[in-house]
């Protein structure tokens, strides 16, 4: 009996030791992306992809921004929501261009202005579709309401000096869930690719004319 009972514990730790060593040595499923929309500028501006539970609220600063949200239960004016747009057209000339960190001063004093128990949570420097960017987090009171939120800004220069923005403006209870998806919405964030300029064609040589032939000599008399 004690024999029996020896074998059937060294069994029970036998297949104990190798489910713990395939637990251990098993990969890691890959997450499945989640399911996603598409969003252009209708005239070949930027283009973002945002989660498929989520709708277009509207267009905003005259057709150059986006404002998507997902649904919520509150008056509209209180959702959770995140803007893209292009903030800076591209400047005239080298004195009308505006800088990141110029823009950012700017946000922080209209923010300020209209808030109270102001404070910039972060503040980092990066790069968004390879392009130099900067984030800038703030939290503050609303005065009107006395509504607490927290607001997320992305920056991002564009080739000829123009700035576009993407900024998510949410509650604080609500960041830990939305704040990841405005994670992705920024990393999917792109401008076209230009066109290589067509190259022109080869220009043919003309065919070359063949020099007359030479005078024949007048018969000899």
């Amino acid at each position: 009996m004690q024999v029996r009972l020896r074998m059937w514990v060294l069994l029970v730790v036998s297949l104990g030791l190798s489910t713990i060593a395939v637990s251990q040595t098993a990969p890691k499923p890959t997450p499945r992306p989640l399911p996603s929309n598409k969003y252009c500028q209708p005239d070949g501006g930027f283009c973002f992809r945002y989660p498929a539970s989520w709708s277009v609220l509207g267009e905003v600063f005259e057709g150059k921004g986006v404002v998507i949200a997902p649904t919520q239960k509150q008056e509209r004016e209180h959702w959770d929501e995140v803007t893209v747009a292009l903030v800076v057209p591209p400047p005239q000339s080298a004195g009308d261009a505006v800088t990141i960190d110029q823009l950012i001063e700017q946000a922080v004093s209209g923010v300020r202005e209209s808030g109270q128990n102001f404070e910039t949570l972060e503040r980092q420097r990066r790069r968004v579709d390879g392009k130099p960017a900067q984030m800038l987090k703030l939290h503050y009171v609303d005065k009107a309401d006395g509504r607490e939120w927290i607001e997320e800004l992305v920056f991002v220069e564009g080739p000829d000096a123009e700035i576009y923005s993407l900024a998510l403006k949410c509650a604080p209870t609500s960041t830990s869930k939305i704040e990841p998806a405005f994670t992705r919405i920024v990393d999917s964030w792109t401008l076209p690719v230009p066109e290589p300029p067509a190259e022109a064609p080869a220009a043919t040589a003309s065919p070359s004319k063949s020099a007359p032939p030479p005078a024949s000599p007048p018969p000899k008399r």
